[in-house]
């Protein structure tokens, strides 16, 4: 049995907080990890409502402030899961505490604050504190057999790749306003939502950097009916209030990548029937993959060397041998969108442990916030071709 303990401090609870909630509960009971792990701390706005998402999750304290929280001496790591403006200063406060810090995606809501967020990281790591940007999807077993793939050489030189990632919670002009519409919280719309995603997946499947874009972002309602306290996110809000919509509907951008490939990019939340509808392909020199987040147990692989026979080869990523799969159940039985969020758990702690940076590290996510950046100057200026630039 391992000899110490990590005791954990989630800021936020909401949608991502349940969601981690999950993966720091689970990942301990089914993964052999090199320390025990408490849920000490959950911290959110109000008290009631935290108290009660303490109780729900299994968290053994609630707390309304956060900064008083990542002072405690018993709090070994904060998860940070708050809306995007704190970020950055929630994160860098824990990492100057001594914490280590998870930081939910995308890293900040400007290059400014990711800057200094990976500074903060960088001050932090001289005295052995760790800090990650949760990139989720990357934790997907089929994903990581992507990966494996590619660094092996299986598809060749990367020539292009494509990614989208569509969501309808917006198509619907009468959805009510949240913290997601608004800039000031939120940076940007599904170009930080959900574009990050399709940035990083890109960058960590082809172990390239993008380095220019060009794109456009395109709101297309720009007021919607203010939240009132007893609708919910897909609700219909009752009241005649508006407010402005201050983010993007749809983001899309060609790219090009560091090893000479090129890219397309889309992430919208206004398309009707698409849920979570991530996708991205991979074609090489050797061959091509695909990946679909609404079929995340399967990765579908195509090699060129098979002559006229060639067809796409559906791999069902359930072995034992796969990355992480192991630990669950036994092949052909299917994990799902919460099992990313264990093996987040599990590669954090056991980092941790080993005095190793984990990944994706607080410089992945300034490099994914730099393509977005990108993106927008390069719609602002008519969809012109922009570097994305470095430190």
């Amino acid at each position: 049995m391992p000899d110490r303990t990590l005791r954990v401090a989630m800021v936020g609870r909401g949608f991502m907080g349940a969601a981690h909630s999950q993966g720091w509960r689970t990942a301990p009971r089914f993964f052999d990890l090199p320390a025990h792990v408490e849920m000490a701390v959950v911290v959110g706005r109000d008290e009631a409502g935290t108290a009660a998402a303490a109780d729900k999750y299994g968290w053994q304290e609630a707390s309304t402030d956060w900064r008083a929280t990542i002072a405690r001496d018993d709090i070994d790591i904060v998860d940070v899961c708050v809306p995007g403006d704190l970020h950055s200063e929630v994160s860098i406060a824990a990492l100057q505490a001594g914490k280590h810090v998870l930081c939910e995606k995308p890293l900040a809501n400007t290059v400014a604050e990711a800057e200094a967020m990976v500074a903060a990281a960088d001050a932090a790591a001289a005295h052995g504190v760790k800090a990650m940007v949760g990139f989720t999807y990357r934790r997907v077993p089929a994903v990581q057999l992507a990966r494996q793939l590619v660094a092996a050489g299986d598809l060749g030189e990367i020539r292009e790749a494509r990614a989208v990632y569509l969501q309808d919670w917006l198509s619907d002009p009468e959805a009510p306003m949240t913290w997601r519409l608004d800039k000031s919280a939120a940076g940007s719309g599904a170009l930080g939502d959900l574009g990050a995603h399709i940035v990083d997946m890109v960058q960590f499947l082809t172990g390239e950097l993008v380095s220019r874009v060009a794109g456009t972002v395109r709101t297309f309602t720009t007021e919607r009916p203010l939240l009132t306290s007893n609708v919910g996110l897909s609700g219909t809000a009752s009241t005649t209030e508006r407010g402005q919509v201050t983010v993007d509907d749809a983001a899309l951008f060609l790219a090009e990548l560091g090893g000479g490939g090129v890219a397309t990019f889309e992430a919208t939340r206004v398309a009707p029937g698409r849920k979570n509808g991530l996708k991205v392909e991979l074609n090489g020199t050797k061959g091509s993959l695909v990946f679909d987040l609404e079929d995340l147990n399967v990765l579908s692989y195509y090699d060129a060397s098979d002559g006229a026979e060639a067809g796409f080869r559906r791999i069902l990523v359930t072995e034992p041998t796969h990355p992480y799969v192991g630990a669950w159940w036994p092949p052909g039985h299917m994990l799902g969108y919460e099992h990313g969020f264990s093996h987040q758990v599990v590669d954090l702690v056991t980092a941790i442990c080993k005095d190793e940076q984990p990944t994706p590290t607080f410089a992945d996510g300034l490099s994914v916030q730099r393509v977005l950046d990108a993106v927008e100057r390069s719609s602002a200026d008519g969809a012109r071709w922009t570097d994305v630039g470095s430190a």
